[in-house]
């Protein structure tokens, strides 16, 4: 069954959607600035990556070392920021990333240049992909796993990455 969420978060093992608590500000800045190792997730619903298990629970504490990629469900129409974002010619950088563990993920799309280094600038985490492309994980038909189908962007874990092929350079 197909719930509405406002965030998927994408680890090793399970693709986890529900509604962080207590969300101020966008999932991007919010990754970027939490300070503590958990983050909650209300109304989480964990699907199990190898079986398609299901877990729901009221509250969970997801530890962000554990995030490969998330995503902010939105209405994009009155959004600044996913309009900057659309328009802005930085985002021309085509990238390949890869992360390796139990999950050997590959994902493609659109980056600013040099978003996965940290910078002065950059000190975050995490770092927004537009258009990307999920390889690595088979959706066999469940409607859970194929949110991740067709994003808009996704937030990259940095920290995370094993291999980074940058067409570019």
């Amino acid at each position: 069954m197909l719930t509405l969420v406002s965030d998927v978060f994408l680890t090793d093992h399970f693709l986890i959607k529900g509604t962080v608590e207590n969300k101020y500000t966008r999932l991007s800045q919010l990754l970027d600035g939490h300070r503590k190792r958990f983050l909650k997730i209300k109304d989480a619903t964990l699907v199990d990556l190898k079986s398609r298990d299901r877990i729901q629970t009221p509250l969970l504490h997801i530890n962000l070392d554990e995030v490969l990629l998330a995503h902010e469900f939105l209405d994009h129409s009155n959004d600044t920021t996913m309009a900057q974002i659309s328009r802005t010619a930085e985002w021309d950088h085509r990238v390949r990333v890869f992360y390796t563990g139990a999950l050997n993920l590959e994902v493609a799309g659109e980056i600013r240049p040099d978003s996965y280094e940290v910078t002065d600038h950059r000190r975050g985490r995490f770092f927004v992909m537009r258009n990307p492309s999920v390889r690595g994980l088979e959706w066999d038909g469940d409607d859970d796993l194929k949110l991740l189908d067709n994003l808009e962007y996704a937030i990259m874990n940095r920290e995370r990455l094993a291999y980074i092929y940058d067409f570019n350079n």
